[in-house]
């Protein structure tokens, strides 16, 4: 399980994401509050969007825990981005801890992230990994389940180089979690598979808030919405204001103490980001 967090807004320095909140995603590295186990110390990942030079997000993944990573701490202090993805990892057990297997991953214009597990991953693979394209199967780099599960997303989406809306991007997630189900029915599979699953284009962002079986509480997801997020005077929050949003943060806990700003996802739900920064809520 892990931890991670994706913000579509006006631009913002990461530090006020990563940093310098009560409860930042860093923070969340060695002491997350709302999961068993508090750390998730084995690597991190960043992606962010500069539309003013192209479409294509920056990448940086480490298998340094995030709370001792002096370079993602320099970073953060200068980096201004309108679309951030990031992730502290802790990896599934037997999971190898390296870099090609620390989100998020991309493939070009595209994010993904994953918080949960597909359960027995082993006895799936085989069925996952011979319906993809030749390309697809090929851009498989790490062991994971989640970079797996981003090929299946690909594959059903279309073509990547291709743009698409945001509804169109929330039913290829749909319909790559039914086609995980389906999988782990036919292979046998009876633990239940978690998929808090995150998706962007630089545009919209995609994610969901699953769990396999309905008797079962998913992992936990929370989203922000307002005007801007900002930290004051060692303070920070969703500055709110009606009716246009220009700022939303989707992350697995709340990044502040200020229960009132964040919204936990229903059970089974998308969440949607539309480009225009209206949050869409779906269930599955």
């Amino acid at each position: 399980m892990c931890r991670f967090l994706a913000y579509a807004g006006k631009p913002l320095l990461m530090a006020e994401l990563l940093t310098r909140p009560d409860i930042s995603l860093i923070k969340q590295s060695y002491r997350a509050r709302e999961r068993a186990e508090p750390l998730n110390g084995d690597g991190f990942g960043v992606g962010w969007y500069v539309p003013e030079i192209d479409p294509t997000p920056c990448v940086i993944t480490s298998i340094t825990p995030a709370w001792s990573s002096r370079n993602l701490h320099r970073l953060a202090e200068k980096v201004v981005t309108p679309r951030l993805f990031a992730h502290v990892r802790a990896a599934s057990p037997g999971m190898l801890v390296s870099e090609p297997n620390c989100h998020p991953f991309q493939h070009g214009r595209y994010l993904w992230m994953h918080n949960g597990t597909m359960a027995d991953f082993h006895k799936v693979k085989r069925r996952l990994r011979a319906s993809l394209r030749d390309d697809l199967y090929e851009f498989i780099q790490g062991t994971t389940d989640s970079e797996h599960v981003f090929a299946v997303f690909l594959n059903l989406l279309g073509d990547p180089a291709e743009s698409y809306s945001p509804e169109e991007l929330r039913r290829a997630m749909v319909s790559t979690v039914r086609q995980l189900d389906v999988w782990s029915k036919e292979a046998g599979v009876r633990e239940p598979s978690f998929y808090n699953f995150a998706v962007t284009d630089g545009r919209s962002v995609v994610a969901t808030r699953y769990v396999s079986d309905y008797t079962l509480e998913p992992l936990s997801l929370y989203y922000s919405s307002g005007a801007r997020f900002e930290c004051r005077d060692g303070a920070c929050r969703m500055v709110q204001a009606e009716p246009e949003e220009r700022a939303v943060i989707v992350t697995s806990e709340p990044l502040t103490e200020l229960r009132e700003d964040w919204k936990k996802v229903p059970k089974n739900h998308t969440v949607v980001v539309t480009p225009e920064l209206n949050v869409r809520l779906s269930p599955m």
